[in-house]
Formats: C-alpha cells, structure tokens, sequence
C-alpha cells in the first residue's frame, strides 16, 4: 500500500523559476491548453490506481466515468499549480468568500484561533485573501519544500501580516505554535495529511475509514480555541471560491471527547467539499484504509 507523501511540489527549482518569469508574460489559460495536451496523459501514468480507486470506492462512480474524472483531476491540479506559480509572478484571480463573516469575527478578538486546511482546491489562495491587518497569520509549511516554491510565499508574504512555520523533524514547530496562539495570533494548519508526529484518529470519510492526524485537533482543545475549515475551490479558469465554515465542539466535555468531536466536524465539512467538487480532490497516494 502506498501510504507515503513526500510533501514536494514536482519539477526543479530551475524549472519552476522558468515558469514563473514566464508567466509574468504570457496568459495563464495558454499554459492551461499545453497542459492538457502534453503533460496530463504523463501525469496519468504516475498515479493512476491511486487516483482510479479514490473515485471507484469513495464517491462510487462507474468504470468509464472514473476514467472521465481521473482526467479532470489531473486537469484541474495541472490548473492550480500553474496559478500558484502566477501568483509568485504578481498575477491575481477573481475571489469569492463564503462565510468570510466568520473570519472577520475571529480576527477582531484578542484571542488567537486556529484555521484548518485540506489538500484540495487551491488552499493558498487564502493565505493571500484571508489577512487581518492587526492579527499575526502563522502558517505550518512543510520543512522539505523547494526553495523556488518557499521564495515565492515569501515575496508574496513580504507586505503582509504572514510568517510561516516550517515543520521540523526536531518537533520545535510546536513551540512555535504554542508562542503564537499565546500571544493571540492565528495559525493554518492542514489536518488530512500527517507532519512530524504519527499520531491519528480513525473516522469514518467518504465510504471508507482514514486516519487524521490528532495534532491540529489535540492543539486546539488544549486551549479550547474556536476553529475554522477554510477550503479554496477552483470555479473556472480565473476564478475561485473560499468556504469559511466554523467548527463547533462542546467545550465541558471530556478533552478525548473534545477532540473527536471536533475531528468529526472537520471531516464532515472535507466530506461536503469533496461532495461539491469531487474532482478536485489532490491526496495522491492510499489515503483510506
């Protein structure tokens, strides 16, 4: 079973500062046909039981329209890591919020509050939408990332509230988090993809059983932090769309309690999402047990 995730984003850094020069000239939506036509059919070959099972056994379709949506996958991830790379080369995309009141509210209190995220749709788009201007923002980024991808957050982050938090094998992101939660700021964290520790909880997830990681959930109840799902799905070619969605918990309950209930919040709303669009779904190796 292929269980592992190497946290990268594919290409090398060379290639990926070709891309971006070059797309502070030229339109996304060419890069998009070149795409389609040359890199896709490559890209299938790479993870196809992987991605064909995902759509068999959890969202239930036939033979010849799991091959249909294994297309579109690919399609639409080809999409949003061009846009990520636009984004580094300074070009912008038609937002639009759902439940940015939410937000807004938890930006305004004093008390820090955590923000969790999933691997679908293109979930850094919120970190350049989503920015309170007297809040600190504090993102958990894998350690191991290309130096071309870390640059490119960081001169999109230079003139913003951000700071990122790489996950580190000496588990000291911890600390971190701990520093900025106490002093009342927000932290994103992605909760369907383990980093550092191996802890998890077993819940139920589109027809079939997966393991979470514990550590978002463990983090939020120790302090008893309100929490939000933000996820960023792509609508059309230069278009997207951010669910804000609060997750509630009963705080006087038992902490193992606290932190299955809220576990079960957050993997209720991915659910709804993969539901909405589940062809945007990017966990490429054997999520489900």
């Amino acid at each position: 079973m292929e269980r592992n995730w190497n946290g990268t984003t594919f290409g090398s850094g060379l290639m990926h500062k070709w891309l971006i020069g070059l797309l502070r000239w030229v339109d996304v939506r060419i890069i998009y046909v070149f795409t389609a036509i040359f890199i896709l059919p490559f890209c299938m070959l790479i993870k196809t039981r992987v991605n064909y099972r995902y759509f068999r056994r959890q969202q239930k379709y036939g033979v010849f329209h799991s091959i249909g949506a294994m297309y579109m996958n690919y399609y639409y991830f080809s999409q949003v890591v061009i846009d990520r790379f636009a984004m580094y080369a300074g070009r912008k995309f038609n937002i639009e919020t759902v439940g940015y009141e939410h937000y807004e509210l938890l930006a305004k209190q004093p008390e820090g509050f955590i923000q969790l995220s999933s691997h679908v749709g293109n979930y850094e788009i919120a970190g350049y939408t989503l920015v309170a201007k007297d809040k600190p923002f504090n993102a958990l980024v894998f350690f191991g990332e290309k130096e071309s991808v870390m640059q490119g957050r960081s001169s999109r982050f230079a003139d913003t509230n951000i700071r990122m938090i790489p996950v580190s094998n000496d588990m000291s992101h911890i600390f971190l988090i701990e520093e900025a939660l106490a002093n009342g700021e927000t932290v994103s964290m992605p909760a369907d993809r383990i980093l550092g520790s191996k802890k998890t909880i077993e819940l139920p997830f589109l027809n079939g059983v997966a393991d979470f990681p514990i550590g978002p959930f463990q983090v939020a109840t120790m302090r008893g932090l309100d929490v939000l799902a933000v996820n960023v799905m792509k609508t059309s070619m230069t278009s997207y769309k951010i669910y804000v969605t609060p997750l509630t918990y009963d705080h006087s309950l038992p902490r193992n309690e606290q932190i299955k209930a809220l576990a079960e919040a957050y993997v209720k709303e991915l659910e709804r999402m993969m539901k909405l669009y589940p062809t945007q779904w990017y966990n490429y190796f054997d999520f489900w047990k």
